[in-house]
C-alpha cells in the first residue's frame, strides 16, 4: 500500500493486484489489532533488532528511519503514541486507522486496485514486463512484490511470493518461523495453561551450552508450551532449531539466590504449622504450586515445621531457574514473522530492485529479513517499500507509462 501510493505520487501509473477482498488483511492484525507501527528508536538500534539482513537494510532504514515514518503517518492523519519498550501504536489503539490511512493516501495518489491472484513475473531479456494472474495479464516494466511471508496464510501471506521469485530466478533462503510460541516437554505447562506472568527473566541456551538470549518481561504457559513476548523474542534467536534448547526461567530477577533463602526462611519461619502448598501461595501464582511441589518432590500437606534446610535450598534454587526442554517451534502458521526468503545479495539495497531481474523489486518480508518483537518488522516493511517506491520505474522511464493531462 506505501510503496503503491509513493510510487503513483511520483507521477507514475499504478496498479495493485490484491488477491484478499481488501487491502491491509494482515496489517489490521499485527500487534493484536492495535498496530505496533515502529519502534520509537535510532535507525543504529533498530538495525541492532534485526538479527537477519541488517546490514543489507543499513541505507533503506537510514532513508526512512522510525522518526520519518511517525512523521508520514501523522500526516496522513495518524495520531501516534510511544509505549514502554519505545512501541508505536496509533492513540486509537485501532490497526484499521492505519489501513485506512494508507488507503486514503492510495486514492488521492490515484492508484487502482484490482483483485485477482498473482501467479508468475513475465520477464522478458532478463527485464520484468508484468504479471500474470488468475485475471489474466497485466504487463508493465516495473513490479514491486510485497507479498509478505508464509505466516498467518488466512491473510494472503500463504508463501506464494517465494516461489513466483525462484521461477523468476532468485534464491530463496530456507524458511523458518519467527516470533513463534515455542512446545515445551511433558505436561507442566499445560497444567499452567493462560498463566501469565510479568517481570520474569528468561534465558535460552542452546544444546551445547550457549545462551543465545536472556531478557526480562512477560510470558504465557500454554497447552502446548509458552508464549508471549519473552518467547517470541527467543525465537527469532533460534535459527537453526528450537528443538533441544532449555528456557530458563528465574521468576524473583530482583532477589540473588542469596536473598531467595532468607525470603524463602522468613515466610516459613512466620507460618510454621501450615502446609506447604498454602504457604507458597505467598511465592508463586497458584497455578504454579503442583508444578513448584512435583519438582521438589514434596507433597503439598507437608507442615513447614517438617521442612529441611535442604529442600529450602532447593526451592530457592528452583525458584531462580525452572527450566523448560523446548521441542520445537508452533507451525510458521502460527509465526508473526517468517525468517528467511529472497537472498538479499540478488537485490539491490539501495533501490530493493532484484540484480537478477531490471524493473522487479522487493518489499516487506518477502526479503530474508526479520527483526525481533516490538515493531521492529514493520518497520521493515516501510522502509523497503519506501526504497522500491521511489525507485520503482528509475531503469525504464523510457518505457514506463506515465499520467498526463489527456487520460
Amino acid at each position: 500500500m506505501l510503496a503503491s501510493a509513493i510510487a503513483a505520487e511520483r507521477g507514475l501509473r499504478t496498479l495493485v493486484v490484491e488477491r484478499n477482498d481488501r487491502c491491509g488483511k494482515k496489517l489490521r492484525i499485527t500487534g493484536k489489532g492495535r498496530c505496533n507501527v515502529t519502534n520509537d528508536t535510532s535507525p543504529a538500534d533498530v538495525i541492532a533488532h534485526i538479527p537477519t539482513g541488517g546490514k543489507f537494510l543499513y541505507g533503506a532504514m537510514f532513508a526512512f528511519p522510525p522518526e520519518k515514518v511517525m512523521d508520514e503517518f501523522r500526516s496522513m492523519g495518524v495520531d501516534l503514541k510511544t509505549e514502554r519498550g519505545n512501541r508505536v501504536f496509533p492513540v486509537s489503539d485501532r490497526a484499521e486507522d492505519v489501513v485506512a490511512a494508507l488507503r486514503r493516501r492510495m486514492d488521492r495518489a490515484g492508484v487502482t486496485v484490482v483483485r485477482a491472484t498473482a501467479r508468475q513475473i513475465l520477464t522478458e531479456g532478463g527485464a520484468c514486463r508484468g504479471i500474470a494472474t488468475d485475471r489474466g495479464d497485466f504487463h508493465a516494466p516495473s513490479v514491486v512484490m510485497c507479498t509478505g511471508g508464509a505466516s498467518y496464510p488466512g491473510t494472503g501471506s500463504d508463501g506464494s511470493g517465494y516461489e513466483m521469485a525462484r521461477m523468476a530466478g532468485h534464491t530463496v533462503c530456507r524458511i523458518r518461523p519467527s516470533l513463534v510460541p515455542l512446545c515445551v516437554q511433558g505436561t507442566d505447562c499445560q497444567e499452567m495453561q493462560g498463566l501469565s506472568l510479568r517481570n520474569v527473566r528468561l534465558t535460552a541456551v542452546t544444546p551445547d551450552g550457549r545462551t543465545i538470549y536472556q531478557e526480562q518481561g512477560e510470558m504465557l504457559f500454554t497447552h502446548f508450551g509458552v508464549s508471549g513476548p519473552l518467547v517470541l523474542s527467543a525465537s527469532a534467536h533460534m535459527k537453526d532449531s528450537s528443538a533441544g534448547c532449555v528456557l530458563h526461567i528465574d521468576l524473583k530477577p530482583a532477589l540473588d539466590e542469596q536473598k531467595m533463602e532468607a525470603r524463602i526462611l522468613r515466610d516459613f519461619s512466620d507460618q510454621p504449622n501450615r502446609d506447604i502448598a498454602n504457604v507458597l501461595s505467598g511465592l508463586v501464582p497458584r497455578k504454579m504450586i503442583p508444578v513448584i511441589l512435583r519438582r521438589l518432590g514434596v507433597p503439598g500437606e507437608r507442615k513447614i515445621h517438617d521442612i529441611t534446610r535442604q529442600t529450602r535450598k532447593g526451592l530457592a534454587a528452583l525458584l531462580k531457574d525452572l527450566t523448560m526442554n523446548v521441542t520445537g517451534p508452533r507451525p510458521i502458521s502460527e509465526a508473526i514473522v517468517t525468517s528467511g526468503g529472497v537472498d538479499t545479495g540478488e537485490v539491490d539495497p539501495r533501490s530493493m530492485q532484484s540484480r537478477i531481474i531490471r524493473g522487479l523489486y522487493f518489499a516487506g518480508e518477502i526479503l530474508n529479513c526479520d527483526g525481533y518483537t516490538g515493531g521492529f518488522n514493520l518497520q521493515i516493511a516501510w522502509a523497503t517499500a519506501r526504497a522500491a517506491g521511489v525507485h520503482a520505474g528509475n531503469t525504464a522511464q523510457d518505457s514506463c507509462e506515465k499520467r498526463n493531462d489527456n487520460e
